[in-house]
This record gives structure tokens, C-alpha cells and sequence, in this order.
């Protein structure tokens, strides 16, 4: 395994948002609950209230572990390997990219909603998950206990799926309704900032 120390320098980036969303998640989790509950973005309030801090602050809560292992192991298997192809500055501007692509979304869809919040980083994560898939598109990844290698694009299309079946069952304060901004937005950056890469893509998809 990488010495820690090297992957810091390798990786300050999703070194730093993965410590900052594990330890904030756990911190409102088992600390102080009250916490989720003040960051929670709520469209209907955000103007009328000023809330614009919950933009950013929302995106590093989760609701309960299983979902913040989910999207941990999910930012742990591609943002790493990203920074590293993309370099710091780029791979940070995509993250908070889609993180505000999906606060967007949000805000369009829920605006009227006084009861409405929600919270998570799963639109960011699905910005750098679908701009890995262009970058590395014929890449795979293990997950325990299957015991084949999945391919990065099935894994995002399964993603996306589950979301769009969590979405239709509306429960938690789990944002799955941005989930699909947040996808858009990763190949929306990369074809602005790199629109070879969306050509190779293309290429590797078609075969």
C-alpha cells in the first residue's frame, strides 16, 4: 500500500475533501446531530434566509454511515487515480463544479418546497466518477465480496441507476435528484477543459 505521506503529495487534493467530508460526516453524526440538520440545503430557504454557506456545507454531510461509505468507496476509487492524471488545480475545480452543478439542479427542482433539504456529495462524486470513465474509459474496479472486475462504465450506469430507484422512493434527505446534474457536469468539464480526452472516450466506447 502507498505510504501515506506519498500519497499526500501526490493526491493533496481528494486526500484533503475525502478527511474533510469522513471527519465532518462522523463529527454530525455522532457529536452533535444538530449539525446535519443547520448545513442542510433547503432551496426554498436559501434566498429568504441567506443560507448560501449550506451550498458548500451540505456537500460534506451524510445522512448515515451506510451512505457515507458508499460515497466514500466511491470517491476513494476514482478521485485518486483523476488528480493524478488531471493535476490539483483542475481536479478541485471539478469537484466543486459538480458540487454546485447539483446545488443547482436542486434549487431548480425543490425551490417551491418549504420542507424540502438535503445533503451529501454524491453530485460531486458523480462529476469525478463520469470524468474518470472518459479519462480511463476501459478501466475496472473490485468490489468486495464480487468476485469479477466491473467495468468503470457499467459501475456508472449500476450508480446511476440505484439513485434513480432511491430517488422514486423518496425517503431520507438523501439528494439522489442531483445525482444526474453532478454526472452531467463531470463530462460537461472535461469537454470544456480537455475535449480530446472526450474524443478518446468516444473512440474506446465504440470499440
Amino acid at each position: 500500500m502507498e505510504p501515506l505521506s506519498a500519497l499526500i503529495a501526490a493526491t493533496p487534493g481528494a486526500v484533503t475533501l475525502l478527511g474533510l467530508m469522513v471527519a465532518a460526516s462522523l463529527y454530525g453524526l455522532f457529536v452533535a446531530p444538530a449539525t446535519i440538520d443547520r448545513h442542510l440545503l433547503r432551496p426554498y430557504w436559501l434566498v429568504r434566509r441567506h443560507q448560501y454557506l449550506t451550498l458548500v456545507t451540505s456537500g460534506f454531510l451524510h445522512a448515515d454511515v451506510a451512505h457515507l461509505l458508499f460515497n466514500g468507496f466511491t470517491f476513494w476509487a476514482f478521485g485518486f487515480s483523476l488528480e493524478r492524471a488531471i493535476g490539483t488545480p483542475s481536479f478541485l475545480a471539478l469537484y466543486f463544479f459538480g458540487l454546485f452543478a447539483s446545488d443547482a439542479g436542486t434549487f431548480i427542482k425543490h425551490r417551491h418546497d418549504a420542507s424540502y433539504g438535503s445533503l451529501g456529495a454524491s453530485g460531486a462524486i458523480l462529476a469525478v466518477l463520469f470524468a474518470s470513465i472518459l479519462y480511463f474509459p476501459t478501466a475496472s474496479l473490485f468490489i468486495v465480496p464480487i468476485p469479477l472486475p466491473i467495468p468503470a462504465p457499467l459501475f456508472a450506469v449500476a450508480y446511476l441507476g440505484y439513485t434513480y430507484y432511491a430517488s422514486r422512493q423518496g425517503r431520507g434527505r438523501v439528494n439522489h435528484d442531483a445525482h444526474l446534474s453532478g454526472a452531467i457536469a463531470g463530462v460537461v468539464f472535461v469537454a470544456l477543459t480537455d475535449p480530446r480526452t472526450i474524443e478518446r472516450a468516444l473512440r474506446a466506447f465504440i470499440g
